[in-house]
């Protein structure tokens, strides 16, 4: 199947080209797209030279504004799988081909650091905060999910033509996840490894980590009240 990656990346010139080449070598049938979103760095540069397609906002819009970008190409491109990556190495690209084959009999795929036991260690806050949204998501879907944090994902059809008409914008995994499962897609998880970040700097700081909880939780809510009302609505 014809399939994408989609690497949305502000100022990632130390790991940008690694995570590129990683890709070519472990899933080399797939074609590699850059989201730069306003970097200020060599990301636009260096990312090219490895062999990925680029398409650069002109400032920088957020990882939600990045990826919706990413899915229009993909929609626009008629591919058929559309893969999310972070660009700071934190996603191995050698398990790509378990996502992407999971992907044939599901509309979305998230690689997953808890569904089953793998090496990944988290800090005891991030930790709890990992397990709060995944209860939350799994109360107002209906659905088990351990991970949904996680922003290593594939993407069939159904989910890049929804995704391409809307992306929450800010820290949007957790809403996305809500999103499609209103839309009756259906999701898997399947075990992934994952590193700490290789290069650069997070940008969450302590005081964004508190509005990420507030501001998360809050969306995930209206959602789920939002489609419920629209479903009762329904003759």
């Amino acid at each position: 199947m014809k399939t994408l990656i989609i690497i949305p990346a502000y100022n990632e010139e130390g790991s940008i080209a690694t995570v590129i080449r990683d890709i070519h070598l472990h899933a080399p049938e797939a074609d590699v797209i850059v989201i730069n979103d306003g970097s200020t760095d060599r990301t636009e540069q260096l990312a090219e030279q490895a062999g990925a397609k680029v398409l650069t906002l002109p400032y920088n819009v957020g990882i939600g504004g990045g990826m919706q970008t990413g899915y229009l190409y993909a929609q626009r491109m008629g591919y058929d799988i559309a893969v999310q990556m972070d660009a700071d190495g934190q996603h191995p690209a050698k398990e790509l081909p378990k996502l992407i084959a999971k992907a044939a009999d599901n509309d979305l795929v998230i690689g997953s650091r808890y569904v089953e036991t793998t090496s990944y260690r988290s800090s005891r806050l991030r930790r709890i905060g990992m397990l709060f949204f995944s209860g939350l998501v799994s109360l107002v879907t209906g659905q088990h999910f351990t991970d949904t944090t996680s922003g290593f994902r594939a993407a069939g059809r159904k989910v890049i033509e929804l995704y391409a008409d809307y992306y929450p914008i800010d820290y949007p995994e957790v809403e996305s996840i809500v999103y499609l499962k209103r839309k009756g897609c259906r999701i898997a998880e399947v075990a992934t490894e994952m590193h700490d970040r290789q290069a650069g700097k997070s940008s969450i700081t302590p005081w964004k980590s508190v509005y990420y909880m507030i501001k998360v939780t809050l969306a995930v809510l209206m959602s789920a009240i939002r489609y419920d009302r629209t479903a009762v609505s329904k003759p």
